[in-house]
């Protein structure tokens, strides 16, 4: 499943590439729309993503660098962000190993 992840940064970040390429040097006809108008889209959908897992980032060691990954990446970071376990009697063994 982390394979999954680590494919899922890798292809958004070459999406990321082919949009600022494309900025530059535009494509096609009505594929250099196409792509500025899923790049737009993206780039909407993690501003939301940001919105919505911000309070959670908060108490994050670096929170400025999960935002830009989130912003990056979206959900592929945030599912790889790890919630702080609960710690009782029953865990604690656990957690201590």
């Amino acid at each position: 499943m982390k394979v999954f992840w680590g494919l899922g940064k890798f292809l958004t970040l070459l999406f990321w590439v082919v949009v600022v390429v494309n900025l530059f040097i535009p494509l096609a006809n009505p594929f250099h729309l196409l792509v500025n108008l899923a790049g737009s889209l993206l780039f909407l959908t993690h501003l939301l993503e940001l919105l919505l897992f911000n309070s959670s980032l908060k108490h994050r060691a670096y929170p400025w660098r999960d935002r830009l990954q989130i912003l990056l990446v979206g959900m592929f970071h945030v599912r790889g962000l790890s919630a702080p376990a609960a710690i009782d009697e029953k865990n604690k063994e656990a957690n201590h190993a």
